[in-house]
């Protein structure tokens, strides 16, 4: 149904230097554990209605996907997390199901998808391309990916002055790639919508995560990007979307329940990803570290997304 388009040399800041090693989002064994380890399993209150939801949440991700399925994450403006919701969302699927998850970083302008994953990447997806011919099995294309858990990376060029980009042709070739050994491909995209590589992104996307902030000039863009998407072509896409409310930018003076509402209206569902310490800090992202809450979110848009896959 169509959606209403409305002297020390100084330390070198790389990976998680800067970041204070205290654990962040450790949450205990809650008080219907502790009950039944204390009386020995003879009071079991059962399970809670967190328990309940984390296991209709795993019921869902791990639907059965009988073909190659394409995740695009967006936002037209940058550092609303997109990276961040890009590698929240690979790694819960990745560790959660039985198959082969990719996470590829498309931006242009030296993303940091690879880092924010994996503190690096041997081979970008320039290099990636380069070498495609004799990427003809699954051991060579998994020496030409990081790996971080069960999900295999796939970073852009690190290097500023020296990232161009992939063009129309060239993104569809890396894909074309990937379909033969992954099951699910999310692309962490670049900021914006008219660089070479998003026509073909779009293109091929079958699910779309729109990311925005609970701020003015955050939800804002991200409700410019569903215009943009609606007067383009991609109107389905755009109805379908998943938008995603990232809180690292946030204000007490923002009406967020409007906010929500307007998106509510027009994608099909929103998420909203509290503010957490361990993804402020802007190094690696581990699922372990996170807040409850923040996990929560990250479960219910891998749901989510993993809802269509039986279609």
């Amino acid at each position: 149904m169509e959606r209403p388009a409305v002297g020390h040399d100084p330390e070198e800041l790389t990976g998680d230097a800067g970041v204070r090693r205290e654990q962040q989002g450790e949450s205990g064994p809650g008080w219907r554990r502790t009950l039944s380890r204390l009386s020995s399993g003879v009071l079991n209150p059962g399970p809670g209605q967190v328990d309940l939801q984390q296991r209709e949440f795993l019921h869902r991700i791990r639907r059965p996907l009988p073909q190659a399925r394409h995740i695009a994450v967006a936002a037209m403006k940058g550092g609303v997390g997109k990276t961040t919701v890009a590698a929240l969302l690979g790694l819960v699927l990745a560790e959660n199901r039985g198959d082969r998850v990719i996470a590829v970083d498309a931006d242009p302008e030296a993303g940091t998808l690879a880092e924010r994953l994996t503190g690096g990447s041997a081979v970008t997806v320039r290099e990636f391309l380069r070498d495609r011919v004799h990427l003809d099995s699954w051991a060579a294309v998994a020496r030409s990916t990081s790996l971080v858990g069960r999900l295999q990376v796939l970073g852009s060029e690190p290097d500023p002055g020296a990232a161009g980009g992939l063009d129309r042709g060239e993104y569809e070739q890396v894909c074309a790639l990937l379909e033969r050994y992954f099951n699910i491909i999310i692309t962490d995209t670049g900021t914006g919508f008219v660089h070479p590589a998003m026509a073909a992104t779009l293109a091929r996307a079958n699910s779309l995560v729109i990311v925005g902030a609970p701020t003015v000039d955050g939800a804002g863009r991200a409700s410019k990007a569903l215009d943009w998407l609606w007067s383009n072509g991609y109107g389905p896409l755009a109805g379908d979307a998943v938008a995603v409310l990232s809180a690292s930018r946030s204000s007490a003076e923002v009406n967020r329940d409007l906010i929500r509402r307007h998106f509510a209206e027009r994608c099909r569902a929103v998420v909203d990803i509290p503010s957490d310490p361990h993804l402020i800090t802007g190094g690696r992202v581990e699922l372990a570290r996170l807040l409850p809450a923040t996990r929560d979110a990250a479960f219910e848009l891998a749901a989510l997304l993993a809802d269509p896959f039986t279609s």
